[in-house]
């Protein structure tokens, strides 16, 4: 059975496949100070517990994606990467909806996360798809100015 979700702008969601691994690390590197690389998602692909779906068109042109891990009855989002020519149009939404609706079928009953308590648009995102902040992190990601930020831990219930 093919998973296949509707996404905004006539994108569709899939899940990932072993030659994205390259386009993946390159919008990681986008969107984040210290991007992951290439041969990290190849193995993150194959892996059972780290199931990554694309946002892409019809000719497989990725626009976003979401990784998870799981683990027992819980789930991590790990990251959501949004390429920059498609950010605010509903992307990220469609990718974290997907993620929600496929792990309804796991054994999974809460999902987290952690987010930069400095980045407005992903908090937004979340608060509005349910998550509430359970924990703080203070210090956790490092910029590329050098100065530390704090890490919101968020969750919210499957259900």
């Amino acid at each position: 059975m093919e998973k296949l979700w509707l996404a905004p702008a006539g994108l569709h969601i899939e899940p990932a496949e072993s030659a994205d691994a390259e386009t993946l690390a390159l919008l990681h590197a986008q969107g984040f100070y210290r991007g992951w690389p290439r041969d990290d998602f190849a193995a993150y692909i194959i892996g059972h517990d780290t199931p990554i779906y694309v946002a892409c068109d019809a000719k497989r042109r990725i626009a976003g994606f979401i990784m998870l891990r799981l683990a027992a009855d819980e789930a991590e989002l790990i990251t959501i990467a949004v390429d920059p020519r498609w950010r605010g149009r509903g992307v990220g939404a469609a990718l974290l909806r997907a993620a929600i609706e496929d792990l309804r079928l796991t054994p999974a009953r809460r999902l987290f996360l952690e987010v930069a308590a400095d980045n407005p648009s992903a908090l937004a995102l979340y608060r509005k798809a349910g998550f509430a902040e359970i924990g703080r992190r203070d210090g956790y990601y490092l910029r590329d100015n050098g100065k530390p930020a704090t890490a919101l831990v968020m969750g919210r219930d499957l259900g």
